[in-house]
C-alpha cells in the first residue's frame, strides 16, 4: 500500500540519516558500544559524539531526558550477529528474552542487533567499499523479499 499521493504533493520518505541516543557521558558510551563493535567516529562536539555507519551515522548527545525505553528500539545492522552475541556474553550483558538479539544499554538506549544478511536493508556497492568492505551477500529470502518489490541485487 503506497501512502503517496497521487498528486505528488507530498515529500517521499527515503531512509533514516542517523538517529540519536541520550546517554549520561559520552566518553562512556563510545567505550562502551566499542566492546561490543566496530566502528569509526565521524566527529565530536561539546556533549555529542558521532558513530559513522558509512552513509549513515548515531548521535551519542549527553543528558538523559526520558524514561528508559522498554519496546521503542533501533536495529543495529552488523555483518556478524553471531559474533556479537558472543560478544554481549562475555561482557555479561544480559540479552532480553524473545526472538531477537536485544539489549539495553546503561543509559537505558534498547538496541536490537541485526544481521545484514537476513534483512531487506541494502547498502550500495559504492558505500560498502568507502566503508572497507568488499562485499555482504544477503540471504535467499532477503533477496526474494527485494524481488517482490522490484529491488533484487543484480
Amino acid at each position: 500500500m503506497s501512502m503517496q499521493s497521487p498528486s505528488g504533493t507530498k515529500a517521499r520518505a527515503l531512509g533514516i540519516n542517523h538517529i540519536a541516543l541520550e546517554v549520561d557521558d559520552v566518553n562512556a558510551a563510545l567505550d562502551f558500544y566499542g566492546q561490543i563493535v566496530e566502528f569509526s567516529l565521524r566527529g565530536r562536539h561539546e556533549g555529542m559524539a558521532f558513530i559513522d555507519l558509512g552513509d549513515q551515522f548515531i548521535a551519542l548527545t549527553e543528558k538523559r531526558t526520558q524514561e528508559p525505553d522498554k519496546h521503542r528500539h533501533f536495529g543495529l545492522v552488523v555483518d556478524d550477529k553471531a559474533l556479537v552475541k558472543k560478544t554481549l556474553e562475555a561482557l555479561n550483558i544480559e540479552t532480553l528474552p524473545g526472538a531477537f538479539l536485544d539489549f539495553i544499554d546503561p543509559w537505558g538506549n534498547r538496541v536490537q542487533i541485526v544481521q545484514y544478511s537476513e534483512i531487506q536493508f541494502t547498502k550500495a556497492p559504492h558505500v560498502l567499499r568507502g566503508m572497507g568492505i568488499k562485499q555482504l551477500d544477503k540471504s535467499d529470502e532477503a533477496v526474494q523479499a527485494l524481488a517482490e518489490k522490484g529491488m533484487a541485487p543484480e
